[in-house]
């Protein structure tokens, strides 16, 4: 007993005849030893590892994943989420468990404080508000007022005269400072189609209300949407309750934690809207199983995500943004928001979509704040520095009494290290934008909420964000109108998608998955597309080729 006390004495005293630089080192690489060991040896510290992949997972970094388990597991994980979204969306809904006013589709007008009413929430990593709608036929679908760009919802607010409003559904977001302009998905407003980027008879994920206020959340097409009277209506995922059942019943719902924007309603037709601030140190991020259980506490029968991520946020009319997006730069520009009406039919929708043949999303070279703050970073005054002189041997005068040259017998060339204006740098294009505005940027393979710039995959994103999948390269198709899809006008987008990805779908197998499932998962999670975005005015939905997916933007991108 002694010898061990007596080593691990002359061991301390040893320590402590080390200089302060040693003594740090030994530090640091005695708590590395000690994480590596938790993380790689312990079954606490997989899972650990695992959830750190699933958040990174649903952000617009997915490929960052595999440091925390590997580039492997990684597209297994990808492959799963996106199964089991597929699989949650997949439930018909109960239309007659929720009834609202008798089913009349007219609605009264009503102050705020007869309509709505906000609540804090929080939990120990995250905090958040709280809404209830008490009639949802006063929720309405609205699209940015003119083309080109998105709009704020406290702009939106502020100029339709609503009550309040929540963001809506995905958008295309290079580098996540996209201009929020091109949407992903569809967006349905009045019963109108504004906006679509596949056929009508592909079903896609949808968040949305019918004329008699019922809300609609699974996977649809739009023309069962038209069918069934929708009213109100944008793409977004995954639906975590249906018909009074939550759908995640192991683990947290595979999305790590995040900014997040969750629409849920009871059997009265009261809507219950949750949206959480995350990425920030006051507020980590919600789970979607945290969220799911809060909703079936409320009584809440079914209930879907919006868009999360940094383009989470909530508006009032009297207090503003109440809620902290995630961005660096506050609220985002987005191609929708869900807004609450005291009156309805005030709102009557425009069409910014209507007869744009290109949709350019944005990006860094083109973000107002962005340049205001690369512009401000370059006026900032740097610290001079005084170049230092080149020492030359001294010259010896020769028997001739002639000056020699330097040491190095030549004057140094100008523009090397040491002269003045050496190491000048050239100009160059904002990282991650396109210096050609008139380019549309190209698409990649991304994580969860589908990402953009280089880790954005359309039509496989998971995450709840500001999330998005990357347009094409430009190239326009023509629309092919549905068939039995009659209703509204709209621009539209003809996606051609290619499937590819850090692992292809043969490489992912999931058990228990049927070979149209494992076939669905893979190539939801896979495809690089380069969704030509074109516009043009029409009816019904536009047209897509038969089984590509759609686009989608992950929350928290």
């Amino acid at each position: 007993m002694n010898k061990p006390k007596k080593a691990f004495s002359r061991a301390m005293a040893q320590m402590r005849s080390w200089s302060w630089l040693k003594r740090t080192y030994a530090a640091i690489f005695a708590a590395g030893f000690i994480i590596s060991s938790f993380l790689f040896l312990t079954p606490t510290g997989e899972a650990s590892r695992e959830w750190m992949a699933q958040t990174v997972i649903t952000t617009q970094h997915r490929s960052w994943a595999w440091m925390f388990v590997g580039g492997e597991k990684r597209d297994r994980m990808v492959a799963q989420l996106h199964l089991d979204r597929e699989l949650m969306g997949t439930e018909r809904q109960n239309f007659g468990m929720i009834n609202v006013g008798g089913g009349n589709t007219k609605t009264v007008k009503r102050s705020a404080e007869e309509l709505i009413k906000v609540e804090d929430i929080s939990a120990p990593l995250w905090k958040g508000k709280k809404m209830y709608v008490y009639d949802p036929r006063a929720i309405r679908v609205v699209v940015p007022s003119k083309s080109g760009e998105g709009e704020r919802i406290s702009s939106m607010v502020e100029r339709t005269g609503a009550y309040a409003g929540i963001n809506g559904g995905g958008f295309v977001d290079p580098d996540g400072l996209g201009n929020g302009f091109a949407p992903i998905g569809f967006i349905i407003s009045g019963g109108d189609i504004l906006y679509t980027d596949q056929d009508g008879s592909i079903a896609q994920h949808v968040v949305g209300f019918t004329k008699e206020g019922v809300l609609v959340v699974g996977k649809y097409t739009i023309d069962q949407l038209l069918e069934m009277g929708i009213s109100e209506a944008v793409m977004f995922y995954p639906r975590v309750i249906a018909n009074g059942k939550g759908l995640i019943t192991s683990g947290d719902g595979g999305w790590g934690r995040g900014p997040r924007t969750a629409i849920g309603q009871k059997e009265d037709g009261t809507v219950v809207i949750m949206v959480i601030d995350g990425r920030q140190t006051h507020s980590v991020g919600a789970t979607l199983k945290e969220l799911q259980d809060l909703m079936l506490e409320e009584g809440v029968v079914n209930a879907g995500f919006l868009d999360g991520g940094a383009s989470s946020e909530l508006v009032t009319h009297t207090d503003g943004l109440i809620t902290k997006p995630s961005s660096r730069y506050g609220e985002r520009r987005l191609p929708s928001a869900l807004l609450v009406f005291g009156d309805p039919d005030d709102y009557v929708p425009n069409n910014p979509w209507d007869g744009v043949t290109k949709i350019d999303p944005g990006g860094a070279y083109d973000h107002p704040d962005f340049l205001k703050e690369q512009a401000e970073n370059k006026n900032k005054p740097k610290p001079s520095v005084s170049p230092s002189a080149s020492t030359s041997a001294t010259p010896k005068p020769d028997k001739s009494n002639e000056p020699s040259s330097s040491a190095s017998g030549k004057p140094a060339p100008p523009g090397t290290s040491g002269s003045p204006g050496a190491g000048t740098p050239s100009g160059s294009a904002p990282a991650g934008g396109s210096a050609n505005p008139g380019v549309s940027p190209g698409s990649s393979a991304g994580a969860g909420t589908t990402s953009p710039g280089t880790s954005a995959s359309p039509g496989a994103s998971a995450g709840t964000g500001g999330g998005s999948a990357t347009p094409g390269t430009g190239a326009s198709t023509t629309p092919k109108p549905s068939s039995s899809a009659g209703a509204g006008t709209g621009a539209s987008v003809q996606p051609s998608v290619k499937a590819t990805s850090t692992a292809s779908p043969g490489d992912v197998k999931l058990p228990g998955a049927t070979t149209g499932q494992q076939s669905d998962a893979a190539g939801v999670a896979k495809p690089t597309a380069a969704p030509a975005v074109t516009g043009g005015a029409g009816n019904g939905a536009a047209g897509g080729s038969s089984g590509a997916p759609a686009a989608t933007a992950g929350s928290g991108g």
